[in-house]
């Protein structure tokens, strides 16, 4: 009879495991190195990922060999015939064979990822995290890319009982239309999204996608900037599943990974432009997440029943447990990525030998923009899907004299106290816990260094604050509970509605509220802004939030007042809570963008 009931019957019978009765098992810091993610290869237009060539419009012939279209796109590239793709890059999705996330527990048999490219998965396994994209703006000339993806998940029950093998690559921060920003659900068609045939923003197993990305900065439709705003350029962004009501469980699955983007300043080689660290070798992306890991089966585990929020206990990064990481004296770019799924992060640099110090470092970059300049910061504060680019001089910090003289090791320590999904507490944790650490560094020789010493850049111009409007409307948003989940302005989120339209071209000025004991990262796609106030008071020069933001860290009973602007592309996009558990129960809305815009204050 339990065959016969079918797959969800047999989903429904699975005993479900509640996170609050888990703690991990015991594992032992530092024993792995941190892996480095290599970088996803271009592909020419003649390798077999592209035997059907890439269009504009999207390829919906039925494939035989699945009986579904070939492509899950349900809509044209937006301005594509301005700029023709000219790099091609391919990834498959799919099971990652198991896997070590630390030599003391078994190996991990229910991620998700994606692999280089190749046909066949046994030869070029999925991986997560999943590789590195790199693309470039450069002035002039036409850099444009397409990532063609294939879905290769699983058919049939998700291992471990949590993940939707339906997709949508969201490519977070970066300027893109609606048709490959990747979004959670297409409003034209609501329920509809959920049939192949008649698909919306997510495509399913037998299916590819191609996402069109234009590598021009916003503002490219006014004739004065061709090539975009330089003021808008954008730097660390990373992609990750959107599939509406199943996020945070991709994401916990694993598909996530970094895509950087380098440009005329910013160049990736310490001898030129802004002259900071060389990527690959002292330029690294770092991306952090936190896991449950269940005692007995010790296979990573997600509560689908909690609505609150997913708090783990190990924290990984690369893919590793609390992994070491072999460093040169010399200076070292970070590239600090929390993925959440809803953990809020204070970091610091931590001598574990002495932990009474007080280390600086620099920060430059607030999510994916460069801040004006390099600020001197002792910790950094991460709300989920928050990025922050950091400057660490190993030679200097432990020179003598400096802030961590003879220093063999440092720990990259989050200290922040959070140990439920509402939100993290008006408490620091002490330092030199080794439960705290996410890498060890461990301090090599000096060696050769041709980047610049933060403290000397005073500006990073070009790449500069765009000039503020005045305001064409002011929108209200509260952020909250209501109608057994989570709502914006009372009601839960619907694929069938639009609930407000800006004008192209016209800057807004929102307000953002909370409240009940509960902390929200607010996240807004396509259109990204400027903190101007937080509880009233200006955001100062001297703030890591003065700066372009697309995540509003909107704590307990904040008010925040952010200023944005939607260029070039016309369509619709979301805006949501960024603890993607809050997301999928309902915090989340649609917005459009058109010529005309609306005059809805509270959406």
């Amino acid at each position: 009879m339990g065959l016969m009931a079918g797959p969800a019957a047999l989903v429904a019978a699975t005993p479900r495991v509640r996170a609050k009765d888990i703690v991990s098992p015991s594992t032992t810091p530092f024993l792995e190195p941190l892996p480095i993610m290599p970088v996803l290869p271009e592909r020419a237009l003649t390798d077999p990922a592209f035997k059907l060539k890439p269009r504009a419009q999207p390829n919906r012939d039925i494939n035989p060999a699945t009986g579904l279209p070939y492509e899950g796109r349900g809509e044209a590239h937006q301005f594509r015939g301005r700029n023709p793709p000219q790099f091609f890059y391919a990834q498959r999705f799919g099971a990652v064979p198991p896997v070590s996330i630390h030599p003391q527990l078994q190996k991990q048999r229910n991620f998700w990822g994606s692999n280089l490219g190749g046909a066949d998965l046994s030869v070029d396994p999925p991986m997560t995290p999943m590789p590195t994209i790199v693309s470039r703006y450069q002035a002039g000339a036409n850099t444009a890319i397409l990532v063609r993806r294939f879905n290769d998940l699983p058919a049939g029950i998700p291992s471990g009982g949590f993940g939707k093998n339906q997709m949508s690559t969201h490519f977070h921060n970066f300027h893109s239309a609606p048709d490959s920003d990747g979004g959670p659900c297409d409003p034209r068609l609501g329920g509809l999204a959920e049939d192949p045939y008649t698909q919306g923003r997510f495509f399913f197993p037998g299916q590819y996608y191609d996402y069109y990305y234009n590598m021009k900065r916003a503002g490219f439709l006014n004739a004065d900037t061709p090539d975009g705003d330089v003021r808008e350029t954008l730097g660390t962004c990373w992609y990750h599943d959107h599939r509406e009501a199943h996020t945070a469980e991709n994401v916990y699955k694993g598909i996530a990974g970094f895509h950087l983007i380098f440009n005329e300043h910013d160049t990736g080689d310490e001898r030129t432009g802004f002259r900071l660290p060389s990527f690959p070798a002292f330029d690294i992306p770092v991306l952090v997440t936190d896991l449950l890991i269940d005692p007995n089966t010790e296979q990573a585990v997600f509560d689908v029943l909690d609505d609150d929020g997913h708090i783990g206990d190990k924290y990984v990064v690369n893919g590793k447990i609390q992994p070491y990481c072999e460093v040169f004296q010399r200076r070292y770019r970070f590239r600090v990525l929390n993925i959440g799924p809803s953990r809020f992060h204070q970091l610091f640099l931590t001598n574990p030998d002495n932990p009474r110090q007080s280390i600086p470092f620099w920060q430059i970059s607030s999510d994916g923009n460069l801040l004006p300049k390099p600020l001197q910061v002792t910790s950094v504060r991460l709300s989920c899907a928050e990025r922050a680019d950091l400057i660490f001089d190993f030679r200097k910090l432990t020179a003598p004299g400096g802030p961590a003289a003879g220093a063999t090791r440092l720990w990259l320590e989050n200290r922040l106290l959070q140990d439920n999904g509402r939100g993290p507490e008006d408490e620091l944790l002490s330092a030199g816990r080794a439960a705290n650490a996410l890498i060890e560094f461990r301090i090599g020789a000096v060696v050769a260094d041709d980047s610049v010493d933060p403290a000397t850049i005073t500006s990073f111009a070009p790449i500069t604050l765009p000039p503020l409007q005045t305001p064409r409307i002011t929108r209200t948003f509260e952020w909250g509970r209501g109608n057994g989940g989570w709502v914006v302005n009372d009601r839960p989120m619907s694929c069938d509605e639009i609930r407000f339209t800006m004008k192209r071209g016209a800057m807004e000025r929102w307000i953002y509220r909370t409240g009940g004991g509960w902390s929200h990262p607010i996240h807004h796609h396509f259109v990204e802004g400027r903190i101007i106030k937080r509880n009233g008071r200006a955001i100062p020069p001297t703030s890591p939030e003065f700066g372009r933001k697309d995540v509003v860290w909107l704590g307990e009973g904040d008010e925040v007042e952010y200023w944005v602007k939607a260029t070039d592309y016309l369509g619709v996009y979301p805006i949501h809570c960024h603890n993607v558990v809050h997301e999928d129960k309902g915090m989340m809305m649609l917005f459009a963008v058109d010529t005309v815009g609306d005059d809805n204050t509270k959406p």
